[in-house]
């Protein structure tokens, strides 16, 4: 089995999630390697500070760079190689358009040897942040697919609608269980220099305009909230302008109730963010599934999310947390309710029995599946 897509020496998301999928078919008795990129992003397309990890190399795991996604030329000599390999499968991760070209010619030259079944997981097929080639590119590469593993039912519908490719099925997003185990609140507490007296929030992973961290400070500004002892960890690199951010925490009086960590968090330090509050909230505009949430999930973290794309999905209102509405008043209504009726242990206790439906195992035998 060969998985092409982000993997180390980059960071972020999608690196974590095909190293752990890698481990997940190395456990089915699999012989795993990943070939990632040479040339991701040009550095003038990312819009973050870098693309690079400065963690360790994850031990155990066969990672080759060879993917140039700008380059024609290296496309050709990828696939090319990949006929060659005579691999099962290779399995994709397909997230944004600017993608489309590389991987879709790579996967039709990788299924010429007539054996080889080239599979996707879908995060997105149209991007949040929507463009006029969108939909030709997406239409390219899910011609050059045998078959799609979506990890939404909203991402479902919207592969279906193409009517490119016969196999495509549902399974959602595994657990991120690979940035450790819990630690106490008040490690937690003391690796991020935090006043025990208080109760967090959590705001977590990369910030875009989409994400509606403007929708939660408005709802932190809710004099109810600003008389509890509650303050908001938002932690995160900007990829858009922060300065908007800022301005709104000073017109809203919110000084006091906010704790910055606008940089990229290292897998190493993720646990202590998660262990630290008490609550993860993600507001977003829109959105199909989250890696968030399966890392609150690990980490046994009480969740609020908003009513857009496969959110509501995964966190079942009322049980392991909150479904709002986009709106800031309904927001503040959830923490509010949240904290006034000490809903966290409540929730601790059914996530324990929820998350048991996310397991890596599932994702596998997806990809298998539609390979045939």
């Amino acid at each position: 089995m060969i998985l092409v897509g982000t993997a180390y020496p980059y960071r972020g998301g999608l690196a974590v999630y095909n190293e752990r999928l890698a481990r997940s078919f190395q456990e089915e008795g699999y012989e795993v390697e990943i070939w990632t990129f040479t040339v991701q992003y040009p550095n003038f397309l990312f819009p973050g500070k870098t693309q690079f990890s400065t963690e360790p190399a994850p031990e155990g795991l066969v990672i080759k760079r060879e993917l140039n996604s700008v380059n024609p030329f290296n496309w050709l000599k990828v696939g090319r190689k990949l006929c060659k390999a005579q691999a099962d499968i290779v399995v994709m991760k397909f997230w944004i358009p600017y993608m489309a070209p590389s991987l879709g010619v790579v996967a039709r030259m990788a299924r010429k040897n007539k054996k080889t079944k080239v599979v996707s997981i879908i995060d997105n097929i149209i991007p949040h942040e929507k463009g006029v080639a969108d939909k030709p590119l997406a239409s390219f590469f899910l011609k050059s697919v045998d078959g799609c593993v979506t990890m939404s039912k909203s991402v479902l519908g919207d592969v279906e609608r193409f009517n490119a490719v016969k196999n495509v099925v549902f399974c959602p997003h595994p657990l991120y269980d690979n940035f450790g185990e819990k630690v106490s609140r008040e490690e937690a507490l003391h690796f991020l220099h935090l006043d025990p007296d208080m109760r967090y929030m959590l705001f977590f992973g990369i910030i875009r305009d989409y994400k509606g961290l403007d929708l939660l400070l408005q709802a932190m500004a809710d004099d109810r909230l600003k008389r509890m002892k509650v303050k908001l960890i938002i932690a995160g690199e900007f990829y858009n302008n922060g300065e908007q951010y800022h301005e709104l925490e000073k017109s809203l009086g919110l000084e006091n109730q906010l704790v910055w960590h606008s940089e990229f968090v290292p897998d190493s330090e993720v646990k202590y963010y998660f262990n630290a509050c008490d609550i993860v909230v993600q507001p977003y505009k829109s959105a199909t599934q989250s890696g968030v949430t399966q890392i609150a999930y690990h980490f046994e973290k009480p969740m609020l999310v908003t009513d857009v794309g496969g959110l509501k999905e995964i966190v079942p209102d009322g049980v392991v947390g909150y479904v709002t509405e986009v709106d800031p008043a309904k927001i503040a209504d959830a923490l509010i309710d949240f904290f006034g009726n000490d809903r966290k242990e409540a929730f601790e206790r059914n996530i324990q029995e929820e998350k048991q439906k996310y397991s890596w195992g599932r994702m596998v035998d997806a990809l298998v599946s539609v390979s045939k």
